[in-house]
């Protein structure tokens, strides 16, 4: 840590939050011009919009790879604002383009950009904090972090009505510039020089092979990977499942957001319990139930047609993302805690490897969109359930220290 003080601690959570939130930027803000995009730029299928989030993710798989090992030999801060620089100008072409295939292009240019703000500061975190102290702090930002979600769509609505679809671009590009300038001027280093590591082929092996090896890290990148891809899924099927299956028009962003709400209330819950009962116990509760309550809801969708009733849907989809919510919180802090001496390496090769998993799984939920919502929720449920095994096989296979 630099000789600087120390952010006070709430202007550090909600830069930590707005530094990871690019993602949720890049994908959300756009969301509600998918099917607008597709149909200005030619998409050859309807359901191919949902390619402009997993094409965005692939992007962000990739980033990771080169970002995290960047940091742990540049150091924390450099490694970031190269991510925002490569971000900014896949925006830039995105507003500018009028092929669909450039526009694919871009969108993975954004993701390899986002790569960095967004794991680069998991690693900035775990430079100072380990263990359910650092799963606490993540349950916080997490907090402050779902607002993006929540206002994101709305954001992107309100950018389409003063300037067409390019515009949300156009707001990503001033938000990205506002976060690096705060974060420049605010945000200490975190990575001493003596505690770099050179940028090679042989570092970045090395790591790898010790990824590989940690049970407790692989385990839970794979769990990672399995409901992150049914999250993924969701992300890119949830414009046509509200205006397609149930019909909302523009009241879409209005759906959304209530979901995201209950992904922040989850982090809240996870912030309050997290020091009492652990990281594993609460994961273990939250996957039984996401399971549980999936398996339940795909049961009764025939009795619908594949389409329940919104109330119905809206219920579930509260239920599972609160779930959700509080298995995010954890899974990454506990797949990363044993790699506190390669952080930066560790938190590339745990985010590059899970969303590469997640990946065709998100794709194949996108994919079988039928104008219900039975994809979605056997994705969940069958996602779920495989977190829940690969979490326990993890947990069995090694002693977990009482603070975890």
């Amino acid at each position: 840590m630099s000789d600087k003080a120390k952010l006070p601690s709430v202007e550090y959570i909600v830069l930590v939050a707005m530094l990871t939130s690019i993602v949720a930027l890049g994908t959300d803000v756009i969301l509600p011009a998918l099917d607008v995009i597709g149909e200005d730029l030619h998409a050859p299928r309807p359901n191919d919009v949902h390619y402009l989030v997993t094409v965005f993710f692939f992007g962000f798989a990739i980033g990771q790879l080169l970002s995290g090992p960047l940091s742990d030999s540049i150091g924390r801060k450099p490694a970031i604002y190269i991510g925002y620089v490569i971000f900014v100008i896949g925006c830039v072409i995105s507003m500018l383009t009028e092929s669909w295939t450039v526009m694919l292009a871009a969108r993975l240019l954004q993701g390899i950009g986002a790569a960095s703000p967004r794991i680069v500061t998991m690693a900035l975190i775990r430079d100072e904090h380990s263990g359910r102290p650092m799963a606490r702090i993540m349950s916080i930002v997490m907090s402050v972090f779902i607002l993006v979600p929540i206002v994101a769509p709305a954001i992107g609505q309100g950018l389409m009505y003063i300037g067409g679809w390019p515009f949300t671009f156009v707001g990503l590009i001033v938000l990205a510039v506002a976060v690096s300038i705060w974060f420049a001027f605010r945000q200490p280093e975190t990575l001493a020089p003596e505690n770099r590591r050179p940028f090679s082929a042989n570092n970045i092996w090395v790591g790898l092979v010790e990824v590989l090896k940690t049970r407790a890290t692989m385990g839970y990148t794979l769990a990672a990977g399995c409901i992150f891809g049914a999250f993924m899924g969701y992300l890119g099927s949830a414009a046509q499942i509200f205006k397609l299956a149930f019909d909302v028009g523009d009241m879409f962003s209005l759906y959304f957001a209530v979901a995201a709400m209950s992904l922040g209330i989850s982090s809240m819950a996870n912030a309050a319990f997290v020091m009492r009962l652990g990281m594993y116990r609460l994961t273990l509760i939250a996957l039984v139930g996401l399971t549980l309550l999936s398996f339940a809801f795909w049961a009764v969708l025939p009795m619908f047609g594949g389409v329940p009733p919104l109330w119905l849907f809206i219920t579930w989809q509260l239920l599972a993302f609160f779930c959700v919510g509080i298995t995010f919180a954890n899974i990454n802090t506990m797949a990363l805690e044993p790699l506190g001496h390669m952080a930066g390496l560790g938190a590339a090769f745990i985010g590059s490897i899970s969303t590469f998993i997640a990946l065709p799984l998100a794709s194949f939920i996108g994919n079988a969109f039928d104008e219900t919502v039975y994809p979605l929720v056997i994705g969940f449920a069958v996602l779920g359930f495989l977190t829940l095994i690969i979490s326990v096989w993890t947990e069995k296979g090694f002693s977990r220290s009482t603070q975890s």
